[in-house]
């Protein structure tokens, strides 16, 4: 075991990662008037939620690009507004172009009549569909800023407390009508196709709902679970609005940059191009870390704002960890099908479906290229057994349509979403060698929709998986830090029993998206995971 270096520094809580969370808890804790530094090893803060000029005069949110799921406490208790932080709405939510020149184009005021083009029946059940899962979110919303109730094994205080939180679950759920209950049954456990066959009857209707169940997730809409993933992406609100989405001025940077002033502002110590290499672990204790050169940095509390297969595979000493959790954590299923691209352009996109290349609601929009659950489907299948699907999908954002601080007059940034691919390649390959060939794809498939895109493009920015991992160490390019299936979240992220934000070695902590309530620019594990590093220091959050 390494023995503390003369002068070696020493903190209260030192934060492992800069990235959203990682500044939210740092933030929360100074507050709390504990003495906090954080180590990011980039040379800027933010994680995948940065904004980088990526060809001249052309910045983007390099890998997360919306906001929505952001949550309203957070922004409220950091004072983020203050911090210089502005948030617009689309002028429209989502809109979904089909080959054959209809299309969806969905928001406040327009939804209903809109799937009235392609289904009476589904545009009359639409209020339905959308009351039930707001209900559902609600009571969600409100469990995913709480820990939640924690195994452990035999009699103690410990377990009394969590039998005490057992019973503020159940006093929360009992919000929910029966309905509402046997919903939220539905929701957990059935797939998106499922779920939605239950209240559409239009293949058009159920694509627009079922991307947000495959949206960063390496599934089906027909997998068991990923009716789930559609409800996580439920949550979200802008500017006190529930279910609508948004665009950070000035990116997604802007929201980690307004993190790290708050942190800063109430104390917190940030250094960026401080790469951790280790945890050094004292018996059963993680007192500090060793940096890549060579200081040591002590803290009573560590909180791991890194994905949690890299802090225990790569950054805990071998045989420091209890057998069954080191075999489960190898175990931890990550990669979420993910190819992510920024382009510049000298030219909004003219859709067949809906032309015109002056700025239309439906550039403001998540554009979804995606007719059907069925061409989804086969996107997922495709992938697995070529490595990519040679049809993908595709969600195309243009923020500049929002923001014009991204791009130089008459020009435009645009982000792509592109899915499905395999997060490692079969046959010796690597994403090194086949990006370019790829990326070609993604742009092809625009273009089918939009002739001329292609020809557009001035610049481009691709991310595969590989990179992905490498850039931001989202492991087989998951950004959710860790898939969102029944054996991964609630009570059971990263595994059960140790849901409560403390890992198997004293003095470590879980802080990123790997624990509860998971993935989405939220702050909720950061805030979350605060909150129990300060009970255990004895200060209050």
């Amino acid at each position: 075991m390494r023995k503390p270096a003369t002068g070696a520094e020493r903190h209260d809580v030192v934060v492992i990662g800069g990235g959203h969370n990682g500044l939210t808890c740092a933030a929360y804790l100074a507050k709390a008037g504990l003495r906090v530094k954080v180590l990011e090893r980039r040379k800027v803060v933010g994680g995948a939620a940065v904004t980088e000029e990526f060809h001249p005069g052309f910045r983007n949110s390099t890998a997360s690009y919306t906001v929505s799921l952001l949550d309203p406490l957070v922004i409220a208790d950091l004072g983020l507004l203050g911090q210089g932080l502005t948030i617009v709405e689309r002028r429209a939510q989502n809109f979904l172009p089909l080959p054959d020149g209809r299309y969806l184009l969905t928001g406040e005021g327009r939804t209903r009549s809109e799937i009235a083009k392609f289904s009476a029946r589904d545009a009359a059940r639409y209020d339905d569909y959308a009351a039930e899962l707001s209900r559902i979110a609600d009571v969600l919303r409100d469990l995913a800023r709480d820990q939640p109730p924690n195994l452990v094994e035999g009699v103690s205080l410990r377990g009394l407390t969590e039998l005490l939180r057992l019973g503020r679950l159940g006093n929360s759920l009992r919000k929910l009508g029966m309905r509402e209950r046997r919903a939220l049954l539905d929701l957990f456990t059935q797939s998106a196709a499922d779920y939605l066959d239950g209240f559409f009857e239009s293949e058009p209707v159920k694509a627009l709902f079922a991307f947000d169940a495959v949206v960063g997730n390496y599934a089906s809409p027909y997998t068991p679970g990923t009716a789930y993933v559609l409800l996580h992406h439920a949550f979200g609100e802008v500017n006190g609005r529930r279910g609508v989405w948004g665009h950070a001025i000035g990116g997604m940077g802007a929201i980690t940059q307004a993190m790290a002033k708050a942190a800063q502002a109430a104390g917190a110590e940030i250094e960026t191009g401080a790469a951790v290499r280790d945890v050094v672990v004292e018996k059963d204790r993680a007192v500090a870390v060793t940096l890549e050169d060579g200081r040591v940095v002590h803290a009573k509390a560590l909180a791991a704002n890194v994905n949690l297969k890299l802090l225990y595979n790569d950054m805990v000493p071998p045989g420091a960890l209890p057998p069954d959790f080191a075999h489960r954590m190898r175990r931890f299923k990550c990669g979420s099908g993910t190819f992510r691209m920024n382009v510049a352009l000298s030219a909004l996109p003219n859709f067949l479906a809906l032309p015109g290349q002056g700025r239309g609601d439906h550039h403001t929009a998540g554009i979804i290229l995606a007719p059907g659950m069925d061409y989804m489907d086969r996107a997922f299948h495709d992938a697995r057994a070529h490595g990519w699907s040679r049809e993908p999908i595709v969600e195309m954002l243009i923020p500049s349509t929002l923001d014009d601080t991204l791009a130089p007059e008459g020009a435009h940034v645009a982000s792509l979403f592109c899915q499905h691919v395999a997060p490692d390649l079969s046959d010796a390959r690597s994403w090194d060698d086949c990006r370019d060939g790829v990326a070609d794809l993604m742009i092809a498939t625009v273009d089918r929709y939009a002739p001329g895109f292609a020809a557009s493009v001035i610049a481009r920015q691709i991310l595969s998986p590989l990179d992905l991992e490498r850039e931001f160490g989202l492991v087989g390019g998951d950004i959710f830090h860790g898939a969102l299936t029944l054996d991964q979240i609630f009570s059971a992220r990263p595994m059960l029993g140790f849901a409560d934000y403390r890992g198997p070695l004293k003095g470590l902590y879980h802080c990123g998206a790997g624990a509860h309530p998971g993935g989405g620019v939220t702050g909720l594990p950061g805030r979350n995971a605060a909150r129990a590093i300060a009970r255990d220091l004895g200060r209050r959050v």
